[in-house]
C-alpha cells in the first residue's frame, strides 16, 4: 500500500472515529483504552494520538459526560458515557454516514458501466 493510500484509509477513519465512538460508548459507559481496544475487535488500528482528542472534543460538546473510576492498577480511569445531545449528534452522524456510503456503493456498483 502507498503512503497517499495510508493517508487516505486514515482519513476514512478519522471521518467515521465521532460516529463510531459515540456508538460504542452509547453501547456502555467505557474508558478510552477500553475504547481503543473495542475499535481494535472491528478490525481497526485506531492510535491513543486519534482516540483521544476525539474523546476531549464530544466532552466539550456536551455529547459525552465523565467520572473518574478507581482502577486497580494506576491512577483512576475516565470512563466516558453519552448524553442526549451525544445520542442526537450519533443519529444525525449515522444519517450522514448512511448516505455517503450508499452514493459509495453505488458508484462503485457502477463502476466502468455506461452512465449515458
Amino acid at each position: 500500500m502507498s503512503r497517499i493510500q495510508a493517508q487516505q484509509d486514515a482519513q476514512i477513519v478519522r471521518a467515521a472515529l465521532p460516529l463510531l465512538t459515540l456508538t460504542l460508548i452509547g453501547e456502555r459507559e467505557s474508558y478510552g483504552y477500553e475504547i481503543l481496544e473495542r475499535l481494535g475487535a472491528l478490525g481497526l488500528d485506531v492510535s491513543t494520538g486519534l482516540i483521544y482528542p476525539v474523546l476531549a472534543r464530544l466532552e466539550r460538546d456536551g455529547q459525552v459526560t465523565t467520572r473518574p473510576v478507581a482502577s486497580p492498577n494506576g491512577p483512576p480511569r475516565k470512563y466516558f458515557a453519552i448524553t442526549e445531545a451525544g445520542q442526537k449528534a450519533r443519529n444525525a452522524a449515522r444519517e450522514q454516514w448512511h448516505l455517503v456510503s450508499c452514493a459509495v456503493d453505488s458508484a462503485l456498483t457502477n463502476e466502468g458501466k455506461d452512465h449515458d
